[in-house]
């Protein structure tokens, strides 16, 4: 047969080859079902975003309108070791779909060779020895046809981790921004509680005085001198550990923008000037779109699935195509002309007839582990829910709890300064100061304590709402 009879005939059988891998064994993938309510529980009262809302559209932690804020979260993105991390991985991911996916194409190798021979002269003629060179170039092609979707399914699953790792940054990314905005939080929440405290050790230091003064004249017991001196020490004391916080939380902050603790440093400021935001709420359902640990939940899960079609394909026979062609001969001038040339074409096709259940087992393996990736999401999904819910009803409640304390607050206050008026009239002894003005220190310390805890709780609410992320964001080539 000729050869181009011979080549037409492989191309031929190469096009419908590759007209019938447009079938992929296994099944396709399908979002896992999970019950999603239609609205928040603890919503009541919250007002749902709409597009035309006007909120700010810029990066989330801007609703705290703190400009030392907005610049610390803009070096998280650049200098973070564990976002850097997660961008690291995500490459990696890339990196095996761009390796996978030249499965599709022939592999094409080139190969050149040069022997010289020397034979003996007794062969030939004698007292002349024959030396001769032979020189070789040759290519070689092979391509294994898709045929059953092994190939096309394996770069599917490639291509879903990848998207579970593009989340999984995402997911770095929010986590780190909301760990630094609740340890700002913590830190200016103790800038006021130290404020607190100096300012209490600046009135026990008076009262102190007072209760010395009353005993220089007789008039009061030693006792009290005593008393106003633990009291004092107390709270010095109080204020010490509040320093240690507070240079704990920079230090932690430091870690996060990819700085060593020794080289950072936060000024304190006169007033803890963040304020509590309205967080919009969101339907259920867009937490779906907008979560990423969920996006990467889901993609584990279609990775998972597009593995139980590589299995299936293991059932059925693979088909190898390969041929080779190039010039042998001598000498090398006359080498690249036609009577040295030589070409050679097969077909390799290799099926398993006997495995013992093997094949089977590895489909059932693939599809238990599907089942677990998918159990995964509905949790993750689950969890989302009750982090929102969680959230939302902390917010509501501490609202309240805030304005309750806030009335506490001030009667403590007055109840100390008229404790203190009696005892400078002498009408009560100062057991009934000193436990008056540790009632109103620590009712303003809860104050703060439930300011801090609805600053974090947005944090957190944002947090649990995606911070604006949306699964659009994850790459699809």
């Amino acid at each position: 047969m000729p050869a181009s009879t011979n080549l037409s005939s492989l191309a031929l059988g190469a096009a419908c080859l590759a007209l019938a891998a447009g079938c992929a064994v296994g099944p396709d993938f399908k979002r896992p079902d999970v019950q999603v309510p239609t609205a928040f529980k603890e919503n009541a009262g919250w007002k749902v975003a709409a597009p035309d809302d006007g909120v700010k559209r810029g990066p989330w932690w801007e609703v705290f309108n703190d400009p030392v804020l907005n610049e610390l979260e803009g070096r998280v993105e650049t200098s973070n070791q564990s976002i850097l991390q997660a961008v690291a991985n995500y490459e990696e991911a890339r990196q095996i779909v761009r390796s996978d996916r030249t499965g599709y194409l022939p592999t094409v190798a080139a190969t050149g060779s040069a022997d010289r021979t020397r034979s003996p002269a007794a062969t030939y003629a004698p007292g002349h020895a024959l030396t001769s060179t032979l020189y070789t170039g040759e290519l070689q092609a092979s391509w294994e046809p898709d045929i059953w979707g092994k190939l096309r399914r394996t770069v599917e699953a490639d291509v879903a981790n990848a998207q579970a790792s593009a989340a999984d940054l995402a997911l770095a990314r929010l986590s780190t921004q909301a760990t630094l905005a609740q340890d700002y939080i913590g830190l200016r929440t103790t800038d006021d509680k130290i404020r607190l405290l100096e300012v209490t050790v600046e009135a026990y230091k008076r009262t102190l005085k007072i209760t010395q003064n009353k005993y220089a004249v007789g008039v009061a017991a030693k006792s009290d001198v005593i008393t106003a001196q633990t009291q004092l020490d107390s709270t010095r004391a109080q204020l010490i550990a509040a320093g240690v916080q507070r240079a704990q939380y920079e230090h932690a902050m430091a870690v996060l923008v990819g700085n060593a603790p020794s080289e950072f440093s936060i000024a304190r400021t006169p007033a803890i000037g963040l304020s509590i935001p309205e967080v919009p709420a969101q339907l259920a359902s867009t937490l779906l779109e907008r979560r990423p640990d969920i996006a990467a939940a889901e993609r584990l899960a279609a990775a998972a699935n597009a593995k139980i079609g590589i299995q299936t394909a293991a059932y059925f026979p693979s088909l190898s195509l390969s041929g080779t062609g190039g010039y042998e001969g001598s000498p090398l001038s006359q080498l690249f002309t036609a009577p040295f040339r030589f070409w050679t074409l097969g077909a390799q096709a290799t099926d398993s007839l006997l495995d013992w259940g093997q094949r089977h087992d590895l489909v059932l393996s693939a599809r238990a582990a599907y089942e677990a990736t998918a159990a995964n999401y509905r949790q993750t999904v689950l969890t989302a829910l009750q982090q929102v819910e969680d959230n939302l009803a902390g917010l509501r409640l501490l609202k309240e709890e805030a304005e309750v304390e806030d009335a506490a607050v001030n009667e403590a206050a007055q109840a100390a300064q008229i404790a203190l008026n009696e005892y400078n009239a002498g009408t009560v002894d100062f057991t009934t100061v000193a436990t008056a003005q540790v009632t109103e220190l620590t009712n303003r310390e809860t104050a703060l304590g439930i300011i801090q805890s609805q600053l974090t709780s947005s944090v957190a609410l944002i947090q649990a709402l995606g911070g604006g992320w949306k699964t659009d964001d994850l790459p699809r080539s």
